[in-house]
């Protein structure tokens, strides 16, 4: 899997993958201290706006972005919002009310909408290899939870020498060194879109991404992770205090074993998909988190409970890491950046959902019993997944083509063999031109030419 980083344009990308969540992992951590800071006790209802405000920022702004994103060059983009959310952090520490924090963070949550997709996006074009850009998901996956496992213990590190406002300068500092690595190599771009109306080309992802069975079961399986995920992050602290009866380094040690089996399920996926279809894998992750969950109801005690909270690290990984390959596989390059855009903007509306829920469920009938209701939920968009995505997931599909006279930029492939009058100018180009009704087959993604999946 580490063969990857022998390619130097991904070698880069990836480190600045690897700072900038670093850097993300040192501002949750300084975050919960200035709301303590600020608000003492309300520090929790603090955070819990701080979380909302992120989701919405995710769950709006992300298609919006990627709109205007295709006009940019790839490179000059993901360099100016890693500035531009260094600039925001930096004012972090220089706040004295509550509403400034809310404001900085919304705004650097804006600019991460912004950039995780158009980043998320260029790793095909850098790697057009499968097998390759498996690998990459793999490492993408362990350098989120390596982030989760790592930035708490160096941020305590750090706070043995410094405040937590000098936190802020370290999330600063990742941010700036991402932005260096990404200047530092040439990338791919995107292809040219056509000038659509900005209402089109906003909803182009979501269109694409629902109009496809594999990413209408990939949104099922999202909510299945999220309805688990959220009972994992919202209720542990209280499973453990309350439950277990124990102190922080357990409710640590919890935490960790969820990373952990989240790590080690992206290590063995590039050997699963040696033998597994992504569908497969997919749907074993969404097993387990449809059945474990109700382990809980047994009250398991400390080991136990380490081993059940790392078997749904490991399913949600196993659901999760593969996404990146639905999306490569369901779109055009030049489309590529507003699919994984609504991907990014779809599955965190998911989690807009369960946060909340996972904090009333646990409030109102028990954690155990939250638990059991989320793999309920779980189960049934599992049920629902295996039934919109199916097994026969040809990516090559016989289909026909209606008569269709149109105006769009174009190159010259198999679906545009028409005569010009004259010179219409360098390929990509545009003007009015037919197509004849034909019957073909070739690898099938939705695009302006074809715009329903075949039967």
């Amino acid at each position: 899997m580490l063969a990857v980083l022998a390619h130097p344009i991904y070698r880069s990308l990836f480190a600045a993958q690897a700072l900038s969540l670093v850097g993300t992992g040192l501002t949750t951590v300084a975050l919960g201290l200035l709301a303590y800071d600020l608000a003492g006790e309300r520090a929790g209802a603090v955070l819990g706006i701080v979380l909302m405000l992120k989701m919405i920022a995710y769950v709006g702004f992300s298609p919006i972005a990627q709109a205007f994103a295709g006009r940019f060059e790839r490179r000059r983009l993901l360099v100016t919002l890693d500035l531009l959310r260094a600039a925001f952090v930096f004012g972090l520490p220089f706040v004295d009310a509550l509403w400034q924090v809310y404001v900085l963070v919304f705004t650097f949550q804006l600019m991460s909408a912004a950039f995780t997709p158009t980043f998320q996006g260029t790793i095909p074009d850098v790697l057009p290899d499968e097998k390759r850009y498996t690998d990459a998901l793999a490492l993408s996956r362990m350098a989120y939870d390596l982030e989760s496992l790592l930035s708490p213990l160096l941020a305590g590190l750090l706070l043995t020498v410094v405040g937590f406002h000098w936190l802020f300068v370290g999330t600063t500092a990742g941010f700036l060194a991402s932005a260096a690595l990404v200047l530092s190599v040439r990338l791919p771009q995107a292809e040219e879109l056509d000038e659509a109306p900005f209402l089109q080309r906003a909803s182009r992802g979501v269109r694409i991404y629902l109009a496809t069975p594999r990413l209408r079961g990939l949104l099922a399986l999202s909510f299945a992770v999220a309805a688990v995920g959220a009972m994992v992050i919202v209720d542990t602290v209280v499973h453990v205090r309350e439950v277990l009866g124990l102190g922080e380094k357990a409710y640590a040690a919890v935490l960790a074993a969820s990373g952990g089996g989240s790590m080690m399920a992206a290590l063995l996926l590039p050997r699963l998909r040696t033998r597994l279809s992504v569908r497969s894998i997919m749907l074993s992750g969404g097993l387990v988190l449809s059945i474990l969950p109700f382990a809980v109801l047994l009250r398991p005690d400390f080991t136990w409970t380490l081993v059940i909270w790392a078997a749904l690290g490991a399913g949600m990984a196993l659901v999760t890491t593969p996404a990146g390959i639905l999306l490569r596989r369901s779109s055009h390059a030049a489309d590529r950046p507003s699919l994984f855009a609504a991907q990014f903007a779809l599955s965190h509306a998911c989690w807009l959902v369960t946060y909340p829920l996972a904090g009333w469920l646990g409030v109102t009938i028990g954690v155990a019993h939250g638990f059991a209701l989320m793999a309920i939920a779980a189960a049934i968009a599992v049920f629902f997944a295996r039934s919109l995505w199916p097994a026969d997931d040809a990516e090559v599909l016989w289909h026909h083509h209606e008569s269709l006279e149109h105006a769009h930029l174009h190159v010259h492939d198999e679906h545009h063999q028409h005569a010009h009058e004259g010179w219409e100018g360098p390929e990509p180009h545009r003007h009015p031109h037919r197509h004849g009704a034909l019957d073909h087959a070739h690898a099938f993604v939705i695009d302006d030419h074809h715009r329903l999946w075949p039967r």
